[in-house]
This record gives C-alpha cells, structure tokens and sequence, in this order.
C-alpha cells in the first residue's frame, strides 16, 4: 500500500491538494470536495454539516467554501471562527483533517464565484433564508417562483440581465494552522503525519502564518 514520504513534506497544503485533485480526476465520486465542517456556536454547542471545498489556495495556505452567512454555520463562525474539516476519500484510502479560523473571503472573490453558478442556484441563493423554519415544502417552491419573477422584473428595470450575489451569501476561507493527513495502511498500520503553524491573526488584515512543523503520528 501506498503511504506518505518517509521524510514528511515542510508544507502539508502542497500534498494536501494533490491528494483533492486525484479525487477529483478519479471520477468515483459525485462531490469529490465534500468535506464535513465543524463549528461551535456561541453558547458551546458543536454541528458538523457537510460543504463543498472549492479551492485550495496552497500559499498562503487557505480553503475556500461558499455559504449563507446568516445560516446556522454562518452565525456560528461569526461568534467563534475556529472550525475543523475533514475529507474522506474512503476508495482512495485516503483522510485529511484541517483545523484553522475561518474569515469571510473578499468581496470581489464572493462576486466572481457567484457570476459562475447556474440562474436557478443564484436564484436560490436569493430565495432561501437557510436554516430557518418554513411551513411545507410548497412555500418554498413558492418563494423560489417568487424570487425569480422578481429578479426578471428588475432586470427588466435596470437593462442587467445578470443576477447580482446577494450581501447575504458568499466565500470563507479557512485560514490553516493545522493539517493531519492519513493513509490506510495493512494490519492497522496506517500512516499519520500531522503539521502545525502559528497565525498570527492580532493584525487588521490577513493573519500572518509562520512556520510549518511535521510530526509522524501512530496509528
């Protein structure tokens, strides 16, 4: 079986990313970017849900997810922005494990992702109050229809055909201070390596990572 380097890599995201784009280009699974996300909310209570990585952003070491930020993972990484998440490529005997704080990605990053997705998700996205309570599924078909026929409306208005992403809705990055990656491995041998690095998050900016160190881990 296949197993990490004897001498672990400086920089975990490097392989980390490798590891996501195999995934991808096996074609074994329909969303090879799921990862579980785990956040804490502001009176303690933990919830892990399952997003779509869509990027990872190797130097200067981030992911990146997409979400409504009034959703319950969005409420609560804006009272506690650590979080953990876990891929789990079970056909590839392969997991990776990241722990790090999650900041809301730029503005124009969020806008240009948004332009890509499909009218009916960007629909979606406006006609959707996630995580919060509605009467039957009915209502938010109605809301969906709704929502459309107001933006065609507008659209009308204005002369912009395009569908602008709602203030609501947009990108994390997941600043990484943590990696684990693990590889299954004969008689429950399997191979561990997990990396650690400070950020440095006191400025008003991005945090400033430091220096990676590596550690191999029994199993």
């Amino acid at each position: 079986m296949a197993h990490l380097p004897e001498k672990l890599p400086a920089n975990p995201l490097p392989l980390l990313a490798t590891w996501l784009e195999e995934a991808r280009n096996d074609g074994a699974l329909p969303n090879p970017d799921a990862m579980a996300l785990a956040t804490v909310d502001a009176t303690g209570n933990p919830a892990a849900r399952v997003v779509l990585c869509k990027q990872i952003v190797v130097d200067p070491g981030y992911l990146i997810f997409y979400t409504n930020y009034a959703s319950a993972k969005g409420i609560a990484i804006e009272a506690h922005n650590r979080v953990a998440a876990v891929f789990h490529w079970d056909h590839l005997n392969k997991q990776a494990r990241v722990e790090g704080i999650a900041l809301r990605s730029p503005a124009a990053e969020s806008d240009a992702y948004f332009a890509t997705r499909d009218k009916e998700s960007q629909i979606g996205a406006w006609a959707s109050a996630q995580s919060q309570p509605i009467s039957s599924r009915l209502q938010l078909l109605n809301k969906h229809v709704a929502t459309a026929r107001k933006l065609s409306n507008l659209a009308a208005d204005s002369g912009i055909m395009a569908v602008r992403r709602p203030p609501f809705w947009g990108g994390y990055r997941i600043w990484v201070n943590a990696v684990e990656l693990w590889m299954r491995g004969e008689a429950r041998l399997h191979d561990r390596g997990r990396w650690e690095r400070p950020l440095d998050g006191s400025g008003t900016g991005d945090p400033v990572p430091g220096s990676w160190s590596a550690t191999r881990l029994q199993p």
